[in-house]
């Protein structure tokens, strides 16, 4: 015998959850491929998660390698400049009475070699890169 909760029957609109017809779909049980779609999450996750350090650590390495190279690329810069004032200083004191004592001689027929390479160009970098 079915006992009735409500006197008034449903409108049209309204709908029924028949819960006795949804028997294949239970949360209780275990759907036979849940744990290896875990495993593959999890395994993709930590891939994502390693490579994501791995980009960023070489990031901020290559940030600190470049500051270095500049920090660098200053003293060099700044010791090739003392060496050229030693220079001009220097060649300034040599006078052609002095030039034979020393043992130079004039030079003819000089020729110069140009090299274009990425030296010429270690000063063009921005500073305020990343």
């Amino acid at each position: 015998m079915s006992h009735k909760i409500s006197k008034y029957t449903p409108s049209i609109f309204q709908g029924t959850l028949e819960l006795s017809r949804a028997r294949g779909i239970t949360l209780s049980s275990e759907h036979p491929l849940e744990q290896v779609i875990t495993k593959v999450l999890f395994i993709t996750l930590a891939v994502l998660l390693a490579g994501y350090i791995y980009f960023v650590g070489s990031s901020v390495m290559n940030i600190i390698a470049r500051k270095e190279a500049d920090a660098q690329t200053t003293q060099i810069q700044s010791s090739i400049a003392v060496l050229e004032q030693q220079y001009f200083a220097v060649g300034q004191s040599v006078s052609p009475e002095k030039q034979a004592s020393l043992g130079l001689s004039p030079i003819s027929n000089t020729d110069y070699v140009y090299r274009p390479g990425n030296a010429a160009s270690a000063g063009t970098i921005a500073s305020n890169a990343i």
